[in-house]
């Protein structure tokens, strides 16, 4: 005689197949239709096969609105739990679009809450899965005391925990606000959108006709706002590098970055580095080249790509460790300082120092991008973030100075003075106020307005002037740089600097928190 199921488990069973049902077949086909995942496949295709463990799956929304009285779906929108990635635990939650358009109320926001305070807690990343409609109107100001709360975890979770977010769908007014307190936004091309008025709104208010992707999509976020970090092709591409970028990561603020074994030669050299700096001082070349050709087996995930074009920031490994790089690019705009580019770069140099991880400078400088927008855009300011992020800084600082280093950009790119610990320079290195032949210009104004052959004049002065001033050897004398290295030796010579700064201590004089100048 068979045995019957005991009512309350099969009670428990059709409950959860309800909730893994989430709006019905019709409204997962037509998420589908947009190119778009459900909230349960993300997860799934972010975490390890198998690990997800999900929480609060039979909560339904309490609140008796407007039109609320049928609405009763149980995870209330949203699908949250852990789980594990290589490995790693990590906290997910991810916005079901087929659920009341992903929209955020009461018992939605207390369950991303709930996990905020697990992730806290036990000291593990917090990657949140955006595609929602935004603050659910009727339930009124109980979503909008909602995302508060979500905010203020977001807040207090900064600098202890990686918290990321990944837009996949719409992300409108209140709803920006949280992943723009976490530390990386990844965006998805043509299918999500961040912005905090839509395109109706917008038009009514200043007549411009914008569309959901001109005004906040991937591409835009990435390149003119720099908002976002990263722009995928496709869902499965934002997620794979969610977990590219979290090998980078540790799990929290007191633990280090995981090592990685490489087969890549500590030793190893390379020559292309000895004549990759052209001998035309205002000659352009790629700095990713020397990154890669340095780095462990030239992996280098680059952060905000496409943003700010002028400095390059991301992440790589040396010796099996990660490390944060920061580097002017020549080959835009001459590797200048602007505010973007200062600001970007700020808050980077500040993210590798919330999660231990040591910063490499490759630094080549003209200045700081002169300009009455710049100067009325506050490049004064935004300059002063980037020198306030590297002096704040107390984990292991190498800054490595290819070719110029001018005037107060020197000053804001981790120099000794500004606790920096190593500074190494190739032969091909200037450093000075400003380059040879503007110099020789302003000092040598007279002798050149009088010289019986003035362009003669003035390249003899400029060579006696970078021998003398600008020459990287003027500046070791003096200690101002630690040594002077070939270039083919760089990676060799930046592995061996982090194995004798791995146990660096450095402190900050006690206090609240400092006032960076926003």
């Amino acid at each position: 005689m068979q045995n019957s199921i005991d009512p309350r488990i099969q009670k428990l069973r059709e409950l959860r197949a309800q909730s893994l049902v989430a709006g019905g077949e019709e409204r997962i086909q037509a998420q589908h239709a947009k190119g778009k995942l459900t909230a349960r496949e993300r997860i799934e295709l972010l975490l390890d096969a198998g690990s997800f463990r999900e929480i609060d799956a039979f909560v339904t929304n309490q609140t008796s609105g407007i039109r609320m009285s049928d609405q009763r779906w149980l995870t209330d929108g949203v699908v949250t739990g852990w789980g594990t990635i290589d490995g790693r635990l990590v906290y997910v939650y991810s916005q079901d679009f087929t659920i009341m358009g992903g929209s955020l109320g009461a018992a939605h926001a207390a369950k991303i809450v709930k996990l905020q305070d697990m992730a806290l807690k036990n000291g593990a990343p917090l990657i949140g899965i955006n595609d929602s409609g935004g603050a659910r109107i009727q339930e009124g100001l109980a979503s909008l005391v909602g995302y508060s709360e979500i905010f203020l975890r977001n807040t207090l979770a900064s600098g202890v925990i990686p918290q990321i977010s990944a837009i996949m769908g719409p992300c409108a007014g209140g709803a920006v606000y949280s992943p723009a307190l976490t530390d990386f936004i990844f965006m998805v091309k043509n299918t999500s959108y961040m912005f905090l008025t839509g395109p109706d709104v917008v038009k009514a208010v200043t007549h411009e006709d914008v569309t959901f992707e001109q005004l906040g999509g991937a591409l835009v976020h990435n390149t003119t706002s720099g908002v976002a970090h990263f722009a995928a092709e496709s869902e499965g591409d934002c997620l794979y590098l969610i977990r590219m970028l979290l090998s980078y990561l540790p799990s929290n603020n007191m633990e280090e970055p995981p090592f990685v074994k490489t087969k890549d030669d500590p030793l190893r050299t390379d020559s292309a580095l000895d004549s990759i700096v052209p001998d035309n001082p205002n000659k352009p070349y790629d700095m990713r080249e020397v990154i890669t050709r340095i780095v462990d087996d030239g992996r280098f995930l680059e952060v905000q790509e496409h943003y700010a074009t002028n400095i390059i920031i991301g992440f790589a490994r040396l010796g099996g460790h990660a490390v944060g790089i920061v580097a002017n690019q020549p080959a835009v705009l001459a590797g200048v300082l602007d505010i973007n580019a200062s600001e970007k770069a700020a808050r980077f140099v500040r993210f590798c120092d919330c999660f231990n991880i040591p910063i490499i400078t490759f630094e080549d400088v003209p200045g700081f991008l002169p300009g009455v927008a710049q100067e009325h855009g506050g490049i004064i300011r935004s300059g002063a973030k980037l020198l306030y992020a590297y002096c704040e800084a107390t984990v292991p600082k190498i800054c490595v100075i290819t070719r110029k280093a001018y005037g107060g950009a020197y000053c804001v790119l981790s120099p000794r003075a500004t606790r920096g610990d190593l500074v190494l320079a190739w032969p091909s290195a200037e450093l000075a106020v400003m380059g040879a032949d503007g110099a020789v210009s302003i000092i040598y104004r007279r002798e050149l307005a009088n010289a019986e052959d003035p362009a003669a004049k003035k390249a003899e002065l400029v060579r006696q002037y970078q021998e003398e001033v600008t020459s990287p050897f003027v500046a070791a004398q003096r200690g101002f740089i630690d040594d002077i290295i070939e270039p083919h030796e760089t990676r060799p010579r930046l592995i061996n600097a982090l194995q004798m700064l791995r146990n660096k201590r450095d402190t900050n004089p006690p206090k609240k928190h400092g006032n960076i100048p926003l």
